[in-house]
């Protein structure tokens, strides 16, 4: 049974030892193979030593499991005689086992890795782990992205507003997606990412990621217009409980009840933050109840493309600003905010070009990082940053900005704090519970 499974590795280590140790030129060689009911034998060559050299399976005492070939049995490999002494030599059980092969099998169905190859099957534990791990990691890179895209946007609006009559969001929106556009081209031009070419069937399957996420920009828009901020901050923090009953609906994700205890309380943080201006238009109730609709939709319907539409996420980058500019660029055109632009030379600047153009290329990993987010995480976890993200935007307004956080806002800051806690401990259970299961 030995030489069935070893015979080859064997002969070749043995004659290449018998050659180096016993004759300094290779003498002829021949096989001699014998069987009996016990006993296995091989000789290999008696003009090699003064005894020859054989190797032999073991007696049928010696054998530990007869009843299984997979267990190894100490194996005599041969002896020798000097100055009338025999000596007999083994090779142990245990160190034939470093003789294994790569794959090991009977020879009926599918081969199975040794467990010698290193081949080691992650245990779910690991998995669980590492999942964890990369939650994290992208929930951080979206944190990080939009914090800084609202930074940069900050600083081009406080560098040009005055000069300025009217706006340009709009249009800014268009300018930052074709700098994407150029950034995620260029990166498949030099070899760093691949995705198909443009295909008009993926556009539309991705066509509702688009109109939805316009219609988010153009309601909250106008909500702003016909609404206070903190009025506007409450409905945003509602449109993040709408998500998470959609989530809940659509996906079937559980939700803990800190979860819902940590929405609450940030949407309790908002409603005392307005206290002082709590005046709410039948047309500004309906511009913020419309944001809320599209928001939602917006990350709910994200999450069924990630996982429907077979693209990478740098494609999915790709077809998301190609069809922003063309559906927003019209729409800058029909408001008059393109005809702004070029009747405006003091925007014709250097200065301005290249922030914007660092705005693209943050909004270029901000849409990679949103949809990893999405992806990964889920559109819950997704909001759930969006609304703790106020908190270094306020800071980092008023340090880079001197923004005045007023009484109110600190109010809000240290609320928001506190559901972001209670979301946090609310997720590690969670964790510990599917590694414990």
């Amino acid at each position: 049974r030995v030489l069935t499974y070893r015979a080859p590795i064997l002969f070749h280590s043995l004659l290449n030892h018998a050659t180096a140790t016993h004759h300094p030129d290779p003498p002829a060689r021949t096989v001699k193979t014998c069987k009996t009911q016990h006993t296995t034998t091989m000789s290999i060559g008696a003009t090699m030593s003064q005894a020859g050299m054989s190797v032999a399976s073991p007696r049928k005492a010696h054998t530990r499991s007869p009843s299984n070939p997979r267990i190894m049995e100490d194996v005599e490999l041969g002896s020798s005689s000097h100055g009338g002494t025999t000596e007999h030599r083994w090779m142990k059980s245990n160190d034939m086992e470093e003789l294994n092969p790569l794959v090991v099998g009977n020879g009926e169905g599918p081969k199975r890795p040794s467990p010698r190859s290193g081949a080691t099957t992650p245990r779910t534990g690991e998995g669980e782990s590492s999942s964890v791990s990369k939650s994290i990691i992208a929930s951080a890179m979206y944190s990080g992205c939009s914090v800084g895209m609202v930074l940069v946007n900050k600083s081009l609006a406080s560098s040009y507003n005055h000069l300025i009559s009217g706006d340009l969001n709009f249009l800014l929106v268009v300018i930052q997606a074709v700098a994407a556009v150029t950034c995620v081209q260029f990166s498949k031009c030099v070899g760093w990412i691949d995705y198909p070419k443009f295909n008009i069937r993926t556009a539309r399957k991705w066509a509702p990621v688009n109109i939805l996420f316009c219609g988010m920009l153009f309601t909250g828009m106008a909500s702003l217009q016909y609404n206070s901020v903190p009025m506007v901050t409450i409905f945003k923090n509602t449109a993040n409980i709408l998500t998470t009953v959609g989530d809940r609906v659509f996906y079937g994700t559980r939700v803990e009840f800190l979860v819902v205890a940590a929405f609450g309380i940030m949407l309790a943080g908002a409603v005392m933050a307005a206290t002082d201006d709590t005046i709410v238009t039948h047309t500004g109730l309906f511009w913020m109840l419309a944001n809320c609709v599209c928001t939602s939709g917006y990350v709910l319907y994200l999450k069924h493309a990630t996982k429907t539409i077979e693209l990478s996420k740098f494609g999915m980058v790709f077809y998301n600003n190609v069809l922003c500019t063309l559906f927003l660029f019209p729409v800058s055109v029909i408001n008059g905010e393109f005809e702004t632009f070029l009747g405006t030379p003091a925007i014709h600047t250097a200065d301005y070009a290249v922030k914007n153009a660092l705005a693209g290329f943050v909004g270029f990993f901000l849409n990679f990082a949103s949809l990893n987010c999405v992806a990964l995480t889920g559109p819950t976890n997704f909001a759930m940053i969006g609304s703790l993200n106020k908190v270094p935007i306020a800071i980092f307004g008023y340090l880079i900005f001197d923004n005045v956080i007023s009484e109110e806002t600190w109010t809000f800051i240290s609320i928001s704090l506190t559901g972001g806690v209670l979301y946090t401990i609310a997720k590690i259970r969670a964790g510990k519970r599917k590694l414990d299961k």
